[in-house]
């Protein structure tokens, strides 16, 4: 997909907008999560070169399988189905 084309003033308010995005709590929680299923597998010697982690099915998954839905798409995706556990205290 190519890069949008946004003027000079847009691109900067809409890098603040991701910054922003990629640094709420639930984001976090993704990103974390994701990170310590990624380092359990490569510890137990699966392969994950090139795949991203599935919070709904909590598998690893080809990118373009992954980010697809499934070929289902994403409109219907909403938050409610990622299975993120709690942050341990």
């Amino acid at each position: 997909m190519p890069k949008q084309k946004l003027s000079p003033a847009a691109a900067k308010r809409k890098a603040a907008r991701d910054l922003r995005y990629a640094n709420s709590s639930d984001r976090k929680a993704k990103r974390r999560d994701s990170q310590m299923a990624r380092r359990k597998a490569k510890k137990k010697g699966a392969s994950v070169k090139g795949k991203d982690f599935d919070h709904k099915t909590r598998t690893f998954k080809s990118v373009k399988s992954n980010r697809g839905n499934g070929g289902k798409g994403t409109k219907k995706e909403s938050g409610a189905n990622y299975k993120v556990p709690a942050k341990k205290k």
